[in-house]
């Protein structure tokens, strides 16, 4: 039987998984907050369900679970607490501070009495919904925004998105793994200080899909943007209490239902699905970061709002041996126990729902090894991964872990098995130190830039299961990275307690902003060095919204609390603007969308509440760079354009000869081959790398299991490229590579230069050109790229050549 409460045009069947308990109550709330309980009837296999007639979508709605308190045997049934469907489809209300939403007496959640005061007053309320695709067909009902006409215009709630009608399911990009470029966004702060949009859209999902930030995202070049948590949430009472909120939203309330704080509409389901559909339009897939690890019930100490008071011990592991305490492996409090196959069947239905109904295209999982445990132990073959392996639908979106949690054992980059993406650490951790200049070897450098396969190339992974970062929402942006030495997050009001102490960041000279034009200077380069060699290496680059023009958070490295000017993009006037949205082979935005002057509302209609603006944002403290936005969307373009940057099989490297050149060669400055000693040397002053332009001999066409064939096996010209990666401070001369790699060099790209060289310009007609062997001056903390052309190969003209 369908689980939650489903709507069949006449009322509704109910089904709640609660095997221990000996009743549930299904509650009714009028408009007045007045309450009617419902007690189901029936209980099959752990399951409680019933059918009520009459009740429609719109009704607001919650569950109260009895049975035994008796925190000694994990068991926290208290019928006073007002409870939220885990599968309900919406959510209305926030959680408010007050003694009755914690289930235990006398402030000891391990003692015998639990609380006897109603919650309901200060607890969200769940909301029916009308049929989701499933049941409807795919005509599209009034109920999901689609297929309405009045809905997706101009001036009808949701920003003039889904002009067509289509369903986001109905139109996915899907994009190769081996095409994707991920842009890491937040919701809210992405648009919320956006100025091209109208004021209620600024913040929303249908900011998000607004014309403005299309066009910027396709400018990027990047193909995916991976959403920070937009599942229902809450901020934790701690928090509540000093004022703040959790802006990064990693504490889940209600895993089918998102967050209504995010729209500008009163449908948030029909809002995200028209944003949703305008990405997909524009050839942009969207990717979730969800969190099933733990939810917003926190420690033995937190609030009763959900899954505690149906059932503790089937939705949460305990402590064996002392089950009044929670085995926590993820640092929130509490771990979600996917060893029960009620959970597991819990996070797939909820995944399922979020592909088919919503038409997300994937999923990156917050502290994956938690999800994995089993019970203790990572384990590949774990019952979560498995089912999601088997799941028909689930096995063929994009799948990304964070391949760690806080448990024994919990670092796992490069465990989880194939068809899994993974957040690399290691990649992140290398090319911080070797562009700030801490201790990093040749070989771990040049393992990360070519696809860490000494971390994914077993059990027949890709080079696409490693996610290449330098930044993400927790730590530095960018800007801050190569700004500040040490984490500044007094103002989250933890004393500077919070946030990891060890960034690898550098200040290079002075902490924070400064006018020095020196430091300015070096900075600079090194942010050009750091997202050149991320969106160089093989495997799939993610970025972080706003570090392509300088997001600052004034040197706080954990702005999770944070919903202001500090987390919050901070627009340039010269990136915003609704032109150039295109997507691939003519595809145009959604019918309808227009500019900004064109959005209205209907009356009455608001977005989120707001918090107070800062009176500013923080400074770009490495100083404004003006060719730093196209660099990144010119490095994108030429992944775009050079298939060898987006290979499907690792490199493997061996002996060059005229004709058969080896897929990568990797050289000292002075133009020799690398020796086993060159490799192995403990800093990186100069590492210069070939990589081939044509497919290796023999290999077979990859099929792509997550969108296709990719364009890697494409053949290419018999051009191949060298990048020169110089991390160290002093400029130094590098001799190019000569015969059998090159009889010529087009420069493309030099970091070191204001201009970048002409890039991206010069991939079409290079400005500079070099003899094989030839030598140049690199200046310091600089990245060139070079298109090689092998001897017999019909090369671009020199620069005035005729």
């Amino acid at each position: 039987m369908p689980l939650g409460v489903t709507w069949d045009g006449s009322g509704v069947n109910i089904a709640v998984v609660a095997p221990g308990a000996e009743a549930v109550d299904f509650c009714l709330f009028d408009a007045d907050g007045r309450e009617t309980r419902h007690r189901l009837p029936e209980r099959d296999g752990g399951v409680w369900h019933g059918y009520l007639a009459g009740v429609r979508p719109g009704q607001r709605y919650g569950l109260r679970a009895h049975g035994p308190y008796d925190p000694e045997r994990g068991q926290r049934y208290n019928p006073a607490k007002l409870l939220v469907d885990p599968y309900t489809r919406s959510v209305a209300g926030t959680l408010r501070t007050d003694p009755a939403i914690y289930g235990f007496g006398g402030g000891d959640p391990y003692g015998f009495e639990p609380d006897p005061r109603d919650s309901a007053p200060f607890v969200p309320r769940c909301v029916v919904t009308g049929p989701g695709r499933a049941q409807r067909g795919s005509a599209g009902t009034r109920e999901s925004g689609f297929g309405d006409p009045g809905i997706g215009d101009p001036g009808s709630g949701s920003g003039g998105l889904t002009g067509h009608g289509v369903h986001p399911a109905d139109n996915r990009p899907t994009i190769p793994w081996s095409d994707t470029i991920i842009y890491e966004a937040h919701v809210r702060g992405l648009t919320k200080r956006h100025p091209d949009l109208p004021p209620r859209l600024r913040g929303t999902y249908a900011g998000l899909g607004h014309p403005s930030v299309l066009a910027h995202l396709r400018r990027l070049g990047v193909t995916a943007i991976e959403l920070l948590p937009v599942h229902t949430s809450v901020s934790e009472p701690a928090l509540l209490e000093r004022g703040k909120i959790n802006y990064w939203a990693y504490n889940t309330l209600a895993f089918f239902a998102p967050h209504a704080g995010y729209a500008a509409t009163d449908d948030p389901i029909g809002e995200f699905q028209a944003m949703v559909a305008a990405l997909h339009a524009v050839g942009i897939e969207v990717i979730l970061d969800v969190v099933y690890n733990h939810s917003a019930e926190g420690s033995e100490r937190g609030p009763t709002l959900s899954l505690r008071g149906l059932d503790n011990t089937t939705y949460y592991r305990v402590e064996p041996m002392d089950p009044r305490r929670y085995r926590d492996v993820t640092g929130c409090g509490n771990t979600l126990n996917t060893s029960s196959p009620h959970v597991v069947r819990l996070i797939c239905d909820s995944l399922r729902y979020w592909v088919t109904e919503m038409g997300v295209d994937g999923f990156r999982f917050d502290l994956a090894t938690a999800l994995a445990r089993n019970p203790d132990a990572f384990d590949p073959a774990a019952s979560l991964l498995t089912a999601i392996h088997a799941d028909p639908i689930l096995a063929t979106v994009k799948l990304i872990a964070e391949p760690w949690d806080v448990g024994w054992g919990g670092y796992q980059v490069g465990g989880f098995p194939a068809p899994w993406a993974e957040w690399n650490g290691r990649f992140r951790d290398t090319v911080r130190d070797v562009w700030n200049r801490y201790t990093s070897g040749v070989a771990d450098l040049g393992y990360r830039v070519s696809g860490s396969s000494d971390l994914f190339e077993h059990g027949g992974r890709r080079p696409w299961a490693s996610i290449n970062f330098v930044t993400a929402h927790d730590g530095f942006p960018l800007a801050d990275l190569v700004s500040y030495n040490e984490k500044h997050n007094e103002d989250n009001g933890e004393g500077n307690r919070d946030g990891e102490a060890d960034n690898r960041s550098a200040n290079h000279g002075m902490e924070g902003a400064t006018d020095d034009p020196a430091i300015l200077a070096i900075r600079r380069r090194v942010r050009r060095g750091l997202i050149t060699t991320l969106l160089l290496s093989t495997g799939v680059p993610m970025l972080l919204a706003g570090d392509e023009f300088g997001r600052s958070q004034g040197g706080n490295n954990n702005a999770y609390c944070q919903d202001n000017a500090v987390s919050w993009l901070d627009w340039p006037t010269d990136l915003v603007g609704p032109e150039d949205v295109t997507g691939p082979e003519g595809v145009t935005g959604p019918e309808g969308v227009t500019g900004p002057e064109d959005v209205t509302g209907p009356e009455g209609v608001t977005g989120p509440e707001d918090v107070a603006e800062p009176d500013h944002a923080y400074p770009d403290p490495a100083g404004p760079d003006p060719a730093l936005c196209r660099l990144v969307g010119g490095l994108a373009a030429l992944r775009s354009a050079e298939p060898v940057l987006r290979r499907g099989r690792f490199f493997h490297g061996g002996q060059s000869a005229p004709g058969r050149l080896a897929d990568i060669t990797w050289f000292r400055a002075d133009g020799a081959v690398m020796s086993v000693a060159d490799w192995n040397a403990p800093q990186v002053e100069t590492l210069v790398a070939h990589v081939a332009g044509s497919p290796v001999a023999g290999s077979p066409v990859d099929e792509d299991p997550a969108g296709g064939r990719g364009t890697h096996d494409l053949p290419a010209h018999g051009a191949g490229l060298v990048y020169v990666f110089h991390p160290d401070r002093g400029d130094t001369v590098v001799t190019l590579p000569g015969a059998p790699w090159a009889a010529r060099h087009d420069l493309l790209l030099n970091t070191a230069d204001d201009d970048l060289a002409g890039f991206p310009a010069t991939v079409a007609v290079p400005g500079t050109s070099y003899v094989g062997g030839e030598s140049l001056t690199v200046l310091g903390h600089s990245v060139l790229v070079l298109r090689a052309h092998p001897p017999g190969t019909a090369a671009s003209p020199r620069c005035g050549d005729p």
